[in-house]
């Protein structure tokens, strides 16, 4: 009778039962699912084997992977839709990782990770743990990307059995000081916990402030009698040293409670008369991982779901030509944590093949053989480890293969593992040719990801910048030392002609003259408590429609004086320490997508809110959404003080109105400079650019004008609540007003290019600051908000041109043929400020 087929007859824990009084008390369904055996284990002397996890016992691929599926099932029905699509999959390594895998397959959409005790070089951990009662307890977790498991959704644990507990503790408790979630659900196949281990799993849940649920098959407890270690040990040394053991003797040499007389064997098959093992190219889909070391995204199961039935012909068609049994007994063997991979081409040759099919995986952990139907590991091969594992060389298993009746094998590995020693006498093939007439090896490559790299921790002040360090961390590298300054004119060719980009190079600083300097004072004077209305009005917004705990993230630099401000409301109003950052992004280039990675490994995406000063015709929202396609969780909608126009739906005005921190540059921005993105200086790791004006502290107003605005919070709060409360329910659908009108002004004044109209106050005044204008359009009768535009105009000789019916306060139009020593439209010589 062969392995697995006596389960129904002699329950496959009845041996150890009888000697050392070991029982399992609980559902009916457990004898089923579960045998016993005994390791050599200084922690625990017993093992509950599954008939249904594909690791120790051969089973039909089929039953293994429906029921990894079906408890996903019954995870996605507990959490509903919503909340599954939110949810990612963490497996255990070894023994689960095909379990957990198959669970998120059930969950749906779910990502998927298992732990592993393969340190991969480059690849930075995002966390461990330990297993106390396991043969190797050390486990990490490299994911390829590090906001996998930076989410709020819930988080799904996968083990094969729940037995005290323990092992989920210290991994919810590691993970949850790092990335903190409301909700975690467990999923065993049994649960053996005892009833203080239940009450010890609520308690910590409470005190952890999160619900956990229990996911399992069938539940109960183990009966342990007094000294049962003991007990175990003291059997497994009496079998091992009287040869009781089924443990496989060296190839060919035949002995007492070898493998090679287990029930089935072929006698006097042995590795030198064996055949050589038949290599199938498995043509494994490009970019799909191996499993779930690194993650497995729902993009990796559709490519390999795609890939399953092309890739078990070609097995198929490997085995015909060697298994002539009808049907013919073919067993799947994969190996340690490579156990989705075969479990699926099983399930694909399953459909294919008229064969009795079976899977099962190698294992680190040494467990006693004993050639008894009433015992769950009637076999064992052995063999030296062939992936150069960290801990070094040792022995593997595996169980229940030989004397099973098996035609064929085919052996799955990565190609971490397909080395000598997989090859060698004494290796895995050997030893499986010595007991299994045909055997087959399909390769799959190993997934290992580009070498992870070390990101920088945001800069502060003083160190950079003028700001206190808790109001903003930059997300970008200091290149104050760096020559980047270029005349005006010779940028504006050098960008007009395509020679050069405008953010590989900066304008010379403006100095700003005496009476500009009281003329951007007696502005802040005039309009602080219209921008501290502005401010309150779109932080309130952001705090009742996108998080109660946003992460601020502002566009350097013209919206971090905003999400400074923004951050000042949160905690004058509300008590909220908001973190807040300022990232590069830059028009034609994008956002800087190193500073997008840093905030995925530090926050959950769906809480970060970028933040602007003002839109003009909305490019730069554009950019935005068309950056954030590549990265997951991010809400591309930009939240700005004004939205003249038209372009977002998160906004404190849409007031084309002066905003005093536009009339200057890094003297009211915490003397930073606008962000650089050259390639000299900017790597494929690096954050963007941008330099530290130390130099110009004496004239910096940074503080000043946050100080001013800020003042006037208190008096704005009535208004801003009446505000917000009708902006909650109105409708703020973007209209794009202000494109349309871009448009019409580029064609009207024979420009032909929207990139060089330049609507709104903000976006004139740094078309006056850092660029050639050409003549500025300013609506009739506008008032004191262009006070500042019409002196920056008169000194640089460019003429203001009065219009009616604009949607802006003004535009300003950069020439479309611009060249070195163009005169204004006064025919004055246009000059570098």
């Amino acid at each position: 009778m062969t392995t697995g087929e006596t389960v129904d007859v002699v329950w496959s824990g009845a041996w150890v039962a009888e000697r050392l009084g070991v029982g399992l008390v609980g559902d009916e369904e457990l004898d089923d699912l579960l045998g016993l055996a005994l390791r050599r284990n200084p922690r625990r002397a017993h093992l509950l084997v599954s008939n249904v996890l594909g690791k120790h016992v051969p089973q039909s691929p089929a039953v293994v992977y429906g029921a990894g599926f079906g408890l996903g099932e019954r995870v996605r029905e507990l959490l509903g839709d919503a909340a599954a699509a939110r949810a990612v999959v963490l497996g255990y390594a070894e023994t689960a990782t095909g379990l957990g895998h198959s669970v998120a397959d059930g969950v749906g959409l779910a990502p998927y990770l298992h732990s592993t005790r393969r340190p991969v070089e480059g690849v930075e951990r995002a966390g461990g743990f330990e297993e106390s009662h396991s043969h190797a307890t050390s486990h990490l977790l490299l994911p390829e990307d590090a906001a996998l498991l930076a989410g709020r959704g819930p988080l799904v644990l996968v083990d094969d059995e729940f037995s005290t507990g323990n092992t989920i503790l210290n991994t919810i408790r590691n993970l949850h000081e790092r990335y903190p979630r409301e909700r975690y659900v467990i999923v065993a196949l049994v649960d053996m916990r005892s009833p203080q281990d239940r009450a010890r799993l609520t308690d910590f849940a409470r005190e952890i402030g999160a619900r956990v649920d229990l996911v399992a098959l069938a539940s109960g407890t183990v009966r342990l009698p007094e000294g049962v270690l003991e007990k175990g040990q003291a059997l497994v040394a009496e079998f091992e040293a009287t040869g009781g053991s089924a443990a496989a003797a060296p190839a060919g040499a035949a002995g007492p409670g070898s493998a090679d007389e287990a029930p089935g064997a072929l006698p006097g098959a042995g590795a030198a008369d064996a055949a050589a093992p038949v290599r199938v190219d498995l043509g494994w889909p490009a970019g799909v991982p191996d499993g779930g070391r690194h993650g497995f995204t729902p993009a990796h199961r559709e490519q390999l779901e795609a890939a399953l039935p092309r890739m078990a012909a070609r097995v198929a068609e490997a085995l015909g030509e060697r298994a002539t049994a009808t049907p013919p007994r073919v067993l799947v063997l994969g190996f340690e944590e490579l156990m989705y991979a075969p479990l699926r081409l099983g399930t694909a040759l399953e459909r294919l093949l008229d064969a009795d099919v079976r899977y099962s995986t190698t294992t680190r952990s040494p467990v006693l053989a004993v050639d008894d139907p009433g015992y769950a590991i009637r076999s064992r091969l052995v063999f030296p480890a062939h992936d150069d594992p960290a801990d070094g060389p040792g022995e593997r298993y595996a169980y229940n293969v030989a004397g099973a009746g098996f035609d064929a094998v085919v052996a799955v590995v990565d190609s971490a593992a397909d080395t000598p020693r997989l090859h060698a006498p004494d290796g895995l093939l050997a030893q499986l040719a010595a007991h299994i007439p045909h055997v087959v090896l399909a390769v799959v490559p190993s997934y290992v990801p580009e070498r992870a790299f070390m990101l920088p921790e945001p800069l502060r002040g003083p160190a950079f910048s003028s700001y206190a360090p808790e109001d903003v961390g930059w997300l970008l590298q200091d290149l104050s030392e760096a020559e980047l300054e270029a005349p005006t004119e010779e940028r504006e060719e050098a960008i007009q002609s395509g020679g050069a980009h405008y953010a590989e190079s900066l304008p010379v600083e403006y100095q700003p003259s005496a009476e500009y300097q009281e003329l951007f004072k007696a502005a802040l004077d005039a309009s602080a408590a219209r921008i501290a209305r502005a401010v309150g009005t779109v932080t309130e917004t952001v705090l009742a429609e996108r998080s109660p705990r946003p992460v601020l993230v502002s566009l350097a630099r013209a919206g971090t004086p905003v999400g400074v401000l923004m951050r000042r409301w949160a905690q004058h109003r509300h008590g909220l320490d908001l973190p807040h950052y300022a990232v590069s992004i830059v028009r034609g280039r994008g956002i800087d997508s190193n500073a997008l990675r840093w905030l995925q490994q530090h926050h959950d995406p769906a809480d970060v809110v970028f933040v602007d000063g003002w839109t003009g015709k909305g490019a730069i929202t554009r950019e935005l959404a068309e950056a954030l396609e590549e990265f997951a969780g991010f809400n591309p909608e930009i939240a700005v003080l004004a939205d003249p126009g038209g372009c977002v739906g998160t906004y404190g005005t849409r007031e084309d109105f002066l905003i005093p921190s536009a009339c200057l540059n890094s003297t009211v921005s915490g003397l930073i400079s606008r962000t650089v993105l050259r390639a000299d200086l900017v790597g494929p790791h690096d954050f963007h650019g941008a330099k530290f004006y130390r130099e110009l502290a004496d004239g910096d107003v940074s503080e000043y004008f946050l100080d001013t605005v800020a003042a006037r919070f208190d008096e704005v709060v009535e208004a801003v609540d009446a505000e917000v409360k009708e902006l909650l329910s109105a409708d703020r659908a973007p209209t794009w007003e202000g494109w349309a009108a871009v448009e019409r002004i580029s064609e009207e004044y024979g420009i032909h290019d929207v990139n060089l109209v330049k609507p709104g106050v903000g976006e004139t005044t740094r078309v006056l600051l850092r660029r050639v204008p050409w003549k500025i359009l300013a609506k009739r009768d506008a008032g004191a908000d262009l006070d500042h535009v019409r002196l920056l105009a008169e000194q640089r000789g460019v003429p203001v041109e009065e219009v009616d019916e604009l949607p802006y306060t003004c535009v300003g139009l950069i020439h479309p043929q611009y060249t070195r020593g163009a005169t204004g439209a006064d025919g004055k010589a246009v000059s570098a400020l």
